[in-house]
């Protein structure tokens, strides 16, 4: 990928990524605030590793990092799937920075959701790591570790918000699962 093509594909992707954002930056605790720079730093990733995405396909790094990338697509797909099916998504009050599919009314504890409590953002660090695979350089794991640390700060904003939505129920969740990895992290 040329320069400018990488500059017009991060400049794009930022714009939507805005678009997408924008009523989180009203609301500076919000968890689209921290996503919003973790999905900056994941898409940085893609970029810059996109010229060798597919070189050396059976090397090991290789291997690992489609299994990361297959690890992220399946806990997006059932994530958004189960908040969609059984969180009762309703629309978000006028102001609000949630999306409809945040919005739920009730909380999800099957799938994925019975291990660890945030699949969705799960699979942005899988597909952190699984990008950064494809090429490790210094500058790629710096962004991975970007992409990390906001994701993180990401999911505890979200927890704030999740406990005074659901109050005891959540509280409980929260010890009988993790927050990334299930029985780990």
């Amino acid at each position: 990928m040329t320069t400018w093509v990488s500059v017009l594909v991060i400049g794009l992707g930022t714009i939507l990524l805005l678009g997408v954002s924008w009523r989180s930056f009203r609301h500076s605790r919000s968890h689209g605030v921290f996503r919003f720079f973790a999905a900056e730093a994941v898409l940085g990733l893609v970029v810059l590793n996109a010229p060798v995405w597919f070189r050396q396909p059976g090397a090991p790094a290789q291997l690992l990092s489609w299994a990361l990338l297959a690890v992220s697509l399946g806990l997006a797909v059932q994530g958004f799937y189960l908040l969609h099916r059984l969180g009762g998504p309703a629309r978000p009050a006028p102001g609000s920075p949630l999306f409809r599919i945040e919005n739920t009314s009730a909380l999800v504890t099957v799938g994925a959701y019975r291990y660890i409590r945030h699949p969705l953002y799960a699979s942005g660090l899988f597909l952190a790591w699984g990008a950064t695979l494809k090429a490790p350089s210094p500058l790629a794991i710096l962004l991975a570790l970007v992409a990390t640390g906001f994701l993180v700060l990401t999911a505890r904003a979200e927890e704030t918000e999740n406990l005074a939505r659901f109050g005891e129920a959540y509280r409980a969740y929260m010890a009988r699962t993790r927050l990334f990895i299930p029985f780990i992290w």
